[in-house]
């Protein structure tokens, strides 16, 4: 397999986060979205979206979107499990993962912060406002609230909760949002930290980290 990414892209973050628990290697390609290396020939033809990550599997097939790739993960190596089998238990989970992926995350993404800087011609301060608002009002602020239990968001074992949630808390640290009021999504950090599988997907393991 290989898995096209950028470093500080959340959604390649959480991939790797996923491959790692998994045990399952794949190749690292990076394409460097602030260059625009995304809007290439070359990689639209694996990407129409122009996104990463994309998940190439050995036989050519091509996985776009990060959920849908953890999910393809979840199905072909099914221990340890990221989306539980009970039923209102993975419906939680998900409500935490597509709280980030579908609400949070789309709102910070570089193309919306570009459009923002370029065609809005909002300053920086201006631009870092309006990430740590959609950060933390209805997101990180709420998600505060869905965590359920410790020492990660559902009990003993990493969900895709987690794998969701930690690349979150990066770009929050990154923009310099204030997490002190959030101690059940920094207690899950600490957790998190303490396991190879997350730091080995830190960015800055990366080989195109700046």
């Amino acid at each position: 397999m290989k898995l096209y990414g950028y470093f500080r892209s959340s959604a390649a973050y959480r991939v790797r986060i996923a491959l790692n628990l998994k045990g399952l290697a794949a190749e690292y390609a990076p394409v460097h979205l602030v260059r625009g290396e995304q809007r290439q020939a070359g990689f639209l033809a694996k990407n129409p979206q122009g996104l990463v990550p994309v998940l190439e599997l050995d036989d050519g097939s091509l996985l776009t979107q990060s959920l849908a790739i953890i999910e393809y993960l979840d199905a072909l190596q099914p221990e340890p499990r990221l989306i539980p089998t009970d039923a209102l238990l993975a419906a939680k989970v998900r409500a935490i993962a597509l709280a980030i992926a579908c609400d949070i995350h789309p709102l910070n993404n570089l193309r919306v912060l570009d459009y923002l800087k370029n065609e809005l011609h909002h300053g920086r301060e201006d631009v870092g406002a309006w990430v740590r608002h959609w950060l933390l009002k209805g997101g990180l602020d709420s998600i505060e609230h869905m965590i359920e239990s410790a020492p990660f968001c559902f009990g003993a074992s990493p969900t895709l909760a987690d794998v969701c949630l930690i690349p979150q808390i990066f770009n929050a640290r990154r923009f310099a949002a204030p997490l002190e009021h959030l101690p059940k999504i920094k207690a899950v950090e600490a957790a998190c930290a303490e396991l190879p599988a997350f730091r080995a997907a830190h960015p800055s393991q990366h080989s195109d980290a700046e």
